[in-house]
């Protein structure tokens, strides 16, 4: 996809995980304990995560993003024949304190001093986000802190997306969301946002409904994206 400039954007809405907060922090500030398991762990721990999310909006059963996020790890520590109680409190633990990407406070800042409205729209938890902003330093370049929580379900349903829409008071396709997630960015545009999926780790693109506008590997060229470079 190539990069172009995306106009009469009003705001600029964040995914969390991935995108703004590193995922595999956490198993990697544990390495000394897990040895050469630490990436397998993290991979298990993310996906077995996202799918738990998908699979109880489709059963109509939900738990919060912290609940998933500890039954997900306890599969994931199981299926690495991980027995240890106090390792697992540490984890989730460092869950709330997931180190944010080099460039997050300073895009985030830019933007704000530029006028742009900001905000997170994601699965996690209120107390989750609150951490991970509050250990992030980035509260004042944030117009809100937006959780599925509040109506009970997970992205990909559009009813999340529409709560950035309902907040900030501006319209979809004056929104510019940002995920390294691409299903996430894909269900985003499929919604009506505009789209920078912040493919950070090369991925091959997703045969989803919705097409994001541009491709970037981080977020440091979405100021110059959304006019304000």
């Amino acid at each position: 996809m190539a990069t172009t400039q995306l106009e009469g954007i009003g705001a600029c809405v964040f995914d969390a995980y991935g995108t703004l907060f590193d995922v595999n922090a956490a198993a990697q500030h544990c390495a000394a304990d897990l040895g050469d398991k630490w990436q397998p762990l993290a991979e298990l721990w993310r996906g077995r995560q996202l799918q738990y999310t998908w699979l109880r909006s489709l059963m109509k059963n939900y738990a919060d993003f912290w609940q998933v996020t500890g039954d997900a790890l306890d599969f994931a520590m199981d299926a690495l024949d991980l027995e240890d109680s106090a390792l697992r409190e540490r984890l989730m633990e460092l869950y709330l304190q997931l180190d944010a990407y080099p460039e997050v406070a300073s895009v985030l800042k830019q933007l704000r001093d530029s006028g742009m409205k900001t905000a997170i729209l994601s699965n996690g938890s209120p107390k989750m986000l609150a951490a991970a902003v509050a250990n992030a330093g980035i509260g004042d370049y944030l117009d809100a802190v937006i959780s599925a929580d509040q109506i009970k379900v997970y992205k990909t349903a559009p009813a999340v997306y529409q709560l950035a829409v309902d907040q900030l008071g501006v319209a979809p396709s004056g929104i510019c969301f940002q995920s390294s997630n691409a299903w996430d960015a894909h269900a985003a545009s499929n919604f009506g946002f505009r789209v920078a999926w912040v493919n950070r780790f090369g991925q091959a693109r997703e045969r989803l409904p919705g097409n994001p506008d541009v491709m970037l590997d981080s977020l440091e060229g979405l100021p110059a994206l959304v006019g304000l470079g």
